[in-house]
């Protein structure tokens, strides 16, 4: 059984290009995800005050006890970037979970 992913888009429809990059890292985090069942991706497009368009991606991973995990957001104006950053702060996270505590 693979790991789940739900998408929630706010403020613009998903396209499919959004939806590949998501997939892609989920397939990374799920080699390094061994107590993860879930995950959810929230992606928001917002414009900051100078009116740039931004995209912030927000990930929460569920475990197999069901405690939700958040994950530090990841933002930038290109949400393939912002999603990326999403998914390396929960393999940081991760990777400091598996080795304990310094």
């Amino acid at each position: 059984m693979g790991l789940g992913m739900q998408i929630a888009y706010l403020g613009f429809v998903g396209t499919n290009d959004v939806e590949r990059e998501a997939g892609v890292e989920l397939v990374r985090l799920e080699r390094a995800a061994q107590d993860i069942v879930n995950c959810h991706l929230t992606i928001e497009a917002y414009r900051d005050p100078s009116g740039d368009g931004r995209y912030d991606a927000r990930l929460d991973l569920v475990t197999r006890e069901f405690d939700l995990i958040p994950i530090e957001r990841g933002s930038d104006a290109d949400p393939a970037i912002a999603i990326h950053q999403a998914f390396e702060n929960a393999m940081r996270l991760l990777r400091r979970r598996r080795i304990g505590p310094a």
